[in-house]
Parts: C-alpha cells; structure tokens; sequence
C-alpha cells in the first residue's frame, strides 16, 4: 500500500457530551479515532477524512456501577482537511489541518431526556511535524481544542460543546511491516482550561469547573491481505488530575471517588479496504469497559480518506 496514496487516521475533534453526575464537559477528543496508518501522515498534499459514528453508554461511578436513569445515544459526523506541505523542519514535513464536527444527542439525566443537534468543538493543529523510514511512520503535533460548540449552563442535555479551550500535545507511529502486518497508536495529553460557567450539584449558582487532564492512547494491530485488512483497535484513558470546583477538588461521595478521575479501556474489531485510485474506507466497533466516572458503551466509526 503507498503513504502517498491515502491520507492519515485523524483526530475526529468532538463528541462533547457532558452530565450532571459525569465528568463536567466530556471528551473533546473521542477515543479511538486514530486507527489504521495512526502516525503515517500522508505526503505533500491535501487530504479530506470524513467521519460518521455512533456512541450510546450508561453513566457509571466511581466504582464501576451504572447511575441509575443516566445514558446518552449520539450521531456524529465531523468533516477533517488536512495539508502536508513541503516544508521541512527537523527532517520532517510540516503540515496543519482543522477538523468541524456536527452532533445529534439524546441525553438522559434524572429529570428526563433531551435531545440536541449542533456544532461541536473545533479543533485546530498548526504544527504537525511528519517523518517516514521505510517500515516506520511517526509524527508529532498540538491540537487545539476551541469552545464554540453549543453550550447552555446548567443544562447538560442540551450541551455539546465542552465550554473551555485544551491543549493537546501529541505523538503517534506506525510500523508497517513487509509481510502485511500493522502496529500504530496515537498517545496525547489534554492539558484542560476552566469553565467559568458552571451550574450543577457543585455549585448552585454560577461558578469555575476545572475538568481533570487526561493521558490517552488509541491503538491498532491489524493485518492487511491485498485490498484488505483486518485487527483489533481500541483505546485507554486516564485521568491524571483532580476535578475541582472553584478551585476546591471535588471530595468523595457515594457516587464520585475522590476528584471525579476518570477512566475507560475499549477493544473491538476494525476492518479496512484501500481502492486502486487511493481511497481509503475502515469500519470499527469498540466496546468499552472497566470504566470509572465517565460513560461506558460501545462506539461504531465509518472513517473515509481519501487525497484531493
């Protein structure tokens, strides 16, 4: 398979759901997006990814057990450009790309169930640094997350955007062997501001949420027979800071650990299909589990790549 025939497995940007009993704010990033050719950026050139996906979990504590009548269902589809340029720093190709994500939400909470359709975070990369050595691929980057997805205080079911700016440094590689097999992974850190909009159990009236940051890794092993290819892929996050409320972490209770930490690992299968004029399909299905202070279910992506 040629690199300069398809384009990278990307960052889809945003599925930002969040929840009264759940981490304030969700994920900007969701989990599992990078699979296949994880850390093989593509050459010079322009590059579209377009990606359409499904999530449906059930909320669940600090302990692993669900929270009663807490669940959400959401549709995505995030649009993704992407440009290698020529430009050479350190030995690598520069490049930058943006990624515009579009959500439908049915969050369910104790008072009943709403539904949303709307604009999630953007995410922006302006430095993104790409290196090739026959079998290895690898790359670095800095995603950064912008707050203009919709958000409404107090009201987390009719929320898709997080509410606050990220960073989001990044490292991902590929090893593409000569007999089909391949092993990539995209490790990050979300380094997170504040929502100083914040209305919710922790604070009846209009205050500071500050969300934990998180470590996390997408993952695939998988091999490839001519057109096709086939694995597992996956994810695990965890994380590394306390949530706080106007500057105090949140303490324990019967429902939340100590800081609200959250944590999920998901494994599923995934297949690819790469066409002779170089377009790129894959399909995944990951199942999540062991998690803690977050949402846990399954998660479906049908990823097109394609070079323009």
């Amino acid at each position: 398979m040629k690199i300069s025939k398809i384009a990278a497995a990307a960052a889809l940007g945003a599925l930002a759901i969040g929840g009264a009993h759940a981490k304030e704010g969700g994920d900007q990033y969701p989990n599992g997006a990078e699979t296949w050719l994880g850390g093989a950026v593509p050459p010079p050139g322009n590059y579209f990814i377009n990606y359409f996906g499904y999530y449906s979990g059930d909320l669940v504590d600090g302990s692993g057990n669900k929270v009663a009548g807490a669940g959400v269902d959401a549709w995505f589809n995030a649009f993704r450009f992407v440009h290698t340029s020529e430009h050479k720093i350190l030995g690598g190709n520069w490049g930058w790309h943006v990624i515009v994500p579009l959500v439908h939400q049915d969050v369910a909470l104790g008072a009943g169930s709403k539904s949303k359709f709307g604009l999630g975070d953007i995410t922006i990369d302006p430095f993104i640094v790409s290196w090739h050595s026959k079998n290895w691929h690898w790359a670095i980057g800095l995603d950064i997350n912008l707050p203009v997805g919709a958000y409404k205080s107090g009201e987390p079911r009719q929320s898709i955007g997080a509410n606050y700016w990220s960073l989001e440094p990044l490292f991902a590689f590929s090893y593409m062997g000569d007999t089909g097999w391949e092993v990539s992974s995209k490790i990050m850190y979300n380094m997170k501001g504040k929502n100083k909009d914040y209305v919710g159990p922790f604070s009846p009236v209009e205050g500071t949420y500050e969300s934990g940051d998180e470590l996390h890794l997408d993952y695939l092993v998988g091999k490839r027979f001519g057109p096709w290819g086939v694995g597992l892929s996956g994810y695990y996050l965890k994380q590394t800071t306390n949530d706080k409320v106007n500057g105090q972490t949140i303490g324990a209770t019967p429902f939340w650990s100590e800081g609200r930490k959250g944590e999920v690992f998901a494994i599923g299968p995934t297949v690819s299909y790469t066409t002779k004029g170089g377009v790129h399909l894959t399909a995944q299905w990951n199942h999540e589990t062991k998690a803690e202070n977050r949402f846990e279910g399954d998660k479906f992506i049908v990823k097109l790549i394609m070079p323009l």
